[in-house]
């Protein structure tokens, strides 16, 4: 099954609950496909192309869950704050995967 969701999903390395979170939907919902109303998925796939294009695969997963110099970019997600990923994502891609605070 290739849909929208499962691609943020495996490009993020994200569980079903928190790919729940961050659309701010049910399971129902995704197992269904009917995220046309959420505008946070074509967006966070937008975002994270290119990094998931120029980074080895496996570390946007790495990324995502590693404390950086804003904190983890997976609790920017789950608050859905979402300018702040969007900041994270912008520093992975401009200067790699930095780690600390």
């Amino acid at each position: 099954m290739d849909s929208p969701a499962v691609r943020l999903m495996e490009r993020l390395g994200l569980s079903d609950d928190e790919l729940c979170r961050v659309l701010d939907v049910d399971p129902i919902t995704v197992i269904t496909g009917e995220l046309d109303h959420r505008p946070e998925l074509p967006i966070l796939l937008d975002l994270t192309a290119e990094a998931d294009a120029r980074l080895a695969p496996g570390v946007l997963r790495r990324w995502v869950r590693t404390t950086g110099p804003s904190g983890r970019p997976l609790d920017h997600l789950l608050a859905r704050d979402f300018p702040a990923f969007e900041d994270a994502i912008g520093v992975l891609v401009e200067r790699g995967f930095v780690i600390g605070g």
